[in-house]
């Protein structure tokens, strides 16, 4: 991995995996969800893996607050503006122009505003794990920053929290960095701001998954949006599952 500092000197651990296919395909920038990192959403479950055999070359990064990025602790830093504008730094300084983009939960919302903020550098969007809490409902509760703060996890007794403090710890991220993201990054995209992503955009969500919201009503907002649902699983095992990664593959193949 290598460490791109963007212009307002936020350290970001970044990896670029070239294509191992022979039919060459164009790149695609991986954004991962809360409290996960790049390798834990992307490397693990053979995203990664997926994609450069498809002839794509991958971007990974792990966001601010994440992995091996830089730790910040005032909630005003998480901010979906500074969000976005870290992955748009990363493009820049990667040499990258219009990209297909792919997120999961928190990662998608942070793509959404990517492209909202440089439609022009967003071939495609992937929208995984997020629904129409992109617009309503809000973004994962409060109670998840309470959790990160929490002494113990036995003190917990709420199914999310326990299951947001666990993952924390299974991933050993660092639990202040992770309070301060969810206080901050809580900003909503209006309806009539999704009509306007007018770039081709896939909706993936499990069909048990309780946090993303509802995939067809956001699909139906975006100009040109479809709904992929993954049946059986929720927000968590979503992520790696065959379905979804045949789903998506699809998708790039044919998007205009």
């Amino acid at each position: 991995m290598k460490t791109i500092t963007t212009p307002g000197g936020v350290d970001l651990a970044t990896l670029v995996e070239p294509p191992t296919g022979a039919n060459l395909r164009e790149p695609i920038l991986l954004i991962h969800g809360f409290a996960s990192s790049h390798a834990v959403n992307w490397v693990f479950p053979q995203w990664v893996q997926a994609l450069t055999a498809a002839g794509r070359t991958a971007i990974l990064y792990d966001v601010r607050g994440h992995g091996r990025s830089a730790k910040l602790y005032d909630p005003a830093d998480y901010t979906m503006d500074k969000l976005s504008a870290d992955a748009l730094a990363l493009l820049d300084a990667l040499g990258q122009g219009c990209i297909d983009v792919m997120g999961y939960s928190m990662g998608a919302r942070i793509g959404a505003f990517l492209q909202r903020r440089a439609p022009e550098r967003v071939r495609s969007l992937t929208l995984g794990g997020l629904g129409m809490s992109l617009v309503e409902g809000g973004t994962l509760p409060l109670g998840i920053a309470d959790a990160m703060d929490a002494p113990a996890l036995e003190s917990l007794t709420d199914p999310n929290q326990r299951m947001f403090r666990a993952f924390a710890a299974a991933t050993r991220s660092d639990r202040r960095a992770l309070a301060a993201c969810i206080r901050g990054a809580r900003q909503l995209m209006g309806a009539d701001e999704v009509r306007e992503i007018g770039c081709p955009a896939l909706v993936a969500v499990g069909t048990a998954d309780d946090i993303a919201g509802d995939p067809d009503g956001l699909a139906g907002l975006l100009p040109r949006g479809e709904a992929l649902h993954i049946e059986g699983r929720d927000h968590n095992r979503a992520v790696g599952d065959r379905s979804y990664k045949e789903g998506v593959l699809r998708f790039l193949a044919q998007r205009s």
